[in-house]
């Protein structure tokens, strides 16, 4: 762990474009991201011109939101016709997990605790006689053997996310790749809690689906994402949720006649959240610009300064910190003999937004926080200076 964090003037121009830093020292990009300035005007520019000018702005936004197909490609390393614009993570695994052609007996091999967004999907194949197989993980650090040993000749997927929720273990998807197709399954991602700030590329990596809501470490409004759907697997999904915008003849409301797009865009259906694709296209345009392996970077000195800070005061870290290359942006510690919600509920009085999960309090810094955001953490938990803020 460094002392200190390097002076970048990246850093500081991306901080200047966050708005939250005036009141908060703002450490939970694991659940919902504060607005960076360009998304916030995007979304206000947007209101004023629907106000004004209605179905006549349709074709501008229409070519923003196809931008932001090509940017998301850029993002995962896949194609823009890879990709599917989708309101959640949770959207995005459903239309793989009901569109797959299961047959009773086939099974899905996951992590005993995936958020639920990637667990209840695949569960609730049940009903076609599709077995969910949770594999028990060391506070989120997975044994690759159990993985490997979970899976058998009727496993048609395996699923992970990237980064846990709760413990910031980041896995090592190469090699989960490898288990999978070694029993000729498929491989799905769910790439929230990572997606935007470490690098990924689907092909290099051996990832067959990904999906990722933008409301996290992607700096976007809610109700807009992506999945990525692998061009040769298209055809192996149904679409389930269709609409006249699965249509190569999208626009021709005349011609009634099923004959789907050949992208991923087949699974948009009809009307999208049309605004927060916007404000999501000009955050991960931001994003792209800083690049993911630097933020990654960045990020990963913060929490680990985070980790010596709050040790030295007494904190106990709960993530497994041990090798760098399955840390992330998220880290659990504990305050042994206080109350969690109550310190959480105390620091957001006085400025500082963290969460409680996993039965520890959770910090998810981006790359904008910098070493005086920390130095307040410690402080407002040492209880040291309350009052001076208000």
């Amino acid at each position: 762990m460094t002392g200190k964090l390097t002076e970048d003037p990246r850093w500081e121009r991306f901080r200047s474009q966050m708005s939250v830093v005036r009141r908060w020292a703002y450490f939970d990009h694991a659940a919902v991201s504060p607005l960076p300035i360009p998304t916030a005007d995007t979304v206000v520019a947007w209101a004023r011109d629907q106000s004004e000018n209605g179905v006549a702005s349709w074709l501008k936004c229409k070519a923003r939101y196809e931008s932001l197909r090509s940017m998301a490609a850029e993002l995962v390393g896949g194609t823009p016709e890879e990709i599917a614009l989708v309101r959640s993570t949770t959207e995005g695994i459903n239309i793989v997990a009901e569109g797959f052609s299961w047959q009773p007996g086939d099974n899905v091999v996951t992590l005993a605790d995936e958020f639920p967004a990637n667990l209840y999907p695949w569960m609730n194949q049940a009903y076609r006689g599709v077995e969910t197989r949770r594999v028990p993980t060391d506070d989120g650090r997975v044994d690759l053997n159990w993985l490997a040993d979970a899976c058998d000749e009727r496993t048609r997927i395996v699923t992970v996310s990237w980064v846990g929720y709760a413990s910031g273990w980041r896995n090592d998807l190469p090699a989960i790749a490898e288990i999978a197709h070694r029993r000729g399954a498929l491989f799905f991602v769910d790439a929230i809690q990572a997606l935007g700030t470490f690098p990924v590329d689907v092909r290099a990596m051996g990832i067959d689906f990904l999906a990722a809501g933008g409301q996290k470490w992607m700096l976007g409004p809610e109700a807009a994402g992506l999945l990525y759907i692998g061009r040769e697997h298209l055809d192996r999904l149904r679409v389930c949720c269709i609409g006249h915008g699965s249509m190569v003849h999208a626009s021709d409301y005349t011609r009634i006649e099923i004959h789907l797009k050949d992208t991923a865009a087949r699974f948009e259906g009809a009307a999208a959240n049309m605004v927060g694709f916007l404000g999501l296209a000009a955050s991960v345009e931001l994003l792209l610009e800083l690049g993911a392996e630097a933020i990654g970077e960045r990020i990963l000195a913060v929490t680990d300064l985070a980790c010596r800070r709050l040790t030295e005061i007494g904190a106990v870290v709960a993530s497994h910190r041990d090798n760098p290359r399955h840390n992330s942006g998220i880290m659990r510690f504990d305050l042994p003999g206080r109350d969690l919600q109550q310190v959480r509920r105390q620091l957001l009085e006085r400025g500082v937004v963290l969460s409680v999960r996993g039965g520890g309090l959770r910090i998810s810094p981006h790359a904008y926080c910098n070493e005086a955001d920390i130095e307040r953490l410690v402080e407002e938990i040492r209880g040291e200076g309350r009052g001076a803020r208000g």
